[in-house]
């Protein structure tokens, strides 16, 4: 990682239709013995449902009474967005992992100081896959991070536009699961074998 040191400054901020340009992700673990979306099809304790299957992070607020929220920040014009939403998760939440594609796109109002115009943005959120978490992050000071579940984190998240995020998350991995189980019986019902790829150079050998 080239910095653990958080972006600061607006210089570079990006904007569209005059709304504050700003990207983020729903960070998410598979919980304690499931790895990956086909070892669910095979255990019955999650009932194949990608709620039970995994766990969400949230993070609390810089400022009181904003309920839980995803790690999110402004997208700037130097970095390609998918590069900004890791930058403001790692900021953020301390923690790294390979994006799984876009939840969704929210136009939304906030206004933390009522005596000005609320501020206009377009959010971006992405999913998160979380492959390590960090001892050390640059907002550590500012904010815990929490390992929830899926009913804890709709209930902790006060925003909209982040619970829907959630949504979108829950609803794309929970039709992957069911397109993995219609495989896995698919294959079952016409005898089908998965074999391994073969080994480097074993086509010279044979």
């Amino acid at each position: 990682m080239e910095s653990l040191v958080a972006r600061t400054g607006r210089n570079l901020q990006r904007y569209n239709d005059g709304r504050r340009q700003v990207v983020g992700c729903v960070p998410y673990r598979y919980k304690e013995g499931i790895a990956e979306t086909s070892l669910v099809v095979n255990n019955n304790n999650y009932n194949n449902n990608a709620e039970d299957a995994i766990e969400i992070l949230v993070i609390t607020p810089q400022r009181k009474g904003k309920g839980m929220l995803f790690p999110k920040g402004g997208w700037e014009t130097d970095e390609a967005i998918e590069d900004a939403a890791l930058r403001e998760t790692m900021e953020e939440a301390g923690v790294l992992g390979q994006v799984q594609g876009k939840l969704g796109t929210w136009n939304f109002d906030n206004n933390n100081n009522k005596k000005k115009k609320a501020t206009s943005y377009e959010g971006h959120m992405f999913a998160l896959l979380v492959k390590e978490q960090l001892d050390s992050w640059p907002e550590m000071q500012f904010r815990q991070r929490h390992w929830i579940s899926v009913g804890e984190a709709r209930n902790a998240c006060k925003q909209w536009w982040m619970k829907e995020a959630l949504e979108s998350l829950v609803n794309r991995l929970s039709k992957e699961i069911k397109k993995a189980i219609y495989s896995s019986h698919f294959a079952t019902r016409c005898g089908a074998q998965i074999l391994p790829p073969p080994a480097m150079g074993s086509a010279e050998e044979a």
